[in-house]
């Protein structure tokens, strides 16, 4: 495994039912492998197995800091059929880091209908990152997404758990989305999606992409935890302190 990336900015704990460690097991991973920073990010109530929304709003206790790993409290919301995520802007407002991405609680129609509410969430300026752009089971089309997250700085994905997991088949679509945000100059964040702490930081198939795109690292918002700082700054969060003073070195 490769620990070049030392900030993962997608995982699930327990609170997500098919998930299977805790935060704290997920700090003892990264301060083991010298991962510097992940965000926890569970999904969104409107899917059966996922925390009521007051976990999110009580991210608050989570230390910034814990064992020299910095942990972002987040979310990965689910994207509504009215084009919005199932979380309040009061519990939003509380968080440091925004994932969404297409999941169970909107069964697929058209491929014109999956991008029209993608693009609908960009443009709401809730959303920092769209977790899996690239899965078989909602085609999107993939220009006029990746357009519309440039216009509105907000990163798109590229998910290490895409060949490995649920959405079994879109290695291809994921290479394809690369190269054209290549071109079009899109913010990248990669992520393991992990579903227990051993996957923290495991970005093979990321990789794999990345390299079959020729892609570069230039682009990717979590090459540092500075970097990824800046990236939520940039997208309107509050600034970190305590993280900033962490990571002046």
């Amino acid at each position: 495994m490769s620990f070049r990336f030392l900030v993962d900015l997608h995982t699930h704990t327990i609170a997500s039912d098919h998930a299977y460690s805790t935060i704290g097991e997920y700090i003892a991973f990264a301060k083991k492998n010298g991962i510097e920073m992940f965000a926890t990010t569970d999904h969104g109530p409107s899917i059966a197995d996922a925390p009521h929304e007051w976990h999110f709003g009580n991210l608050r206790v989570v230390p910034r800091i814990i064992d020299n790993v910095a942990v972002l409290r987040g979310i990965e919301a689910n994207i509504t059929k009215d084009g919005d995520i199932d979380i309040s802007d009061y519990i939003r407002g509380r968080l440091d880091i925004v994932l969404a991405g297409f999941h169970p609680n909107y069964a697929p129609t058209t491929k014109e209908e999956h991008t029209k509410h993608l693009c609908d969430v960009i443009k709401s300026g809730k959303v920092d990152i769209i977790t899996h752009p690239g899965s078989v089971n909602y085609p999107i089309d993939f220009e006029e997404f990746l357009v519309c997250a440039k216009e509105n700085n907000v990163a798109i994905e590229i998910n290490s758990s895409s060949s490995v997991n649920t959405r079994l088949g879109s290695h291809a679509n994921c290479v394809e989305i690369a190269k054209l945000a290549k071109k079009i100059g899109n913010y990248i964040s990669i992520g393991s999606d992990a579903h227990i702490a051993y996957f923290l930081g495991n970005f093979e198939e990321s990789l794999k992409v990345i390299k079959e795109a020729e892609l570069g690292f230039d682009m990717i918002i979590n090459t540092s935890p500075i970097s990824v700082l800046d990236f939520l700054e940039l997208r309107g969060h509050a600034p970190i302190k305590e993280m900033r003073d962490h990571f002046q070195y």
